[in-house]
């Protein structure tokens, strides 16, 4: 067994890669405004994510089948998730 992890970083300091004591290897990705927009953890598991302009969360999406729209009132206050089976949930977050 190695006891060592390993840390990667991008030129923005965003960590990019990081590899266990146990070997197990985990990747992220960034956009330009270092928001994680991928990452893939050791089982192969992968997230997605898309942000708008005020860097909110709009889109997730999972290797899994899962995906997830996100919408922000003019406040920039989350006020619904949208499924992928089109089921909405309001959020009384106003």
């Amino acid at each position: 067994m190695n006891n060592k992890e390993i840390n990667k970083y991008d030129e923005r300091d965003n960590l990019i890669y990081r590899k266990n004591s146990d070997g197990d290897e985990f990747w992220h990705k960034y956009d330009k405004n270092d928001n994680e927009i991928y990452y893939k953890n050791p089982d192969g598991f992968e997230e997605w994510f898309k942000y708008n302009k005020n860097n909110r969360l709009i889109y997730y999406k999972t290797s899994n089948g899962k995906e997830y729209w996100y919408k922000y009132n003019e406040n920039n206050k989350q006020i619904k998730i949208t499924e992928e089976e089109f089921r909405i949930t309001n959020l009384n977050m106003l």
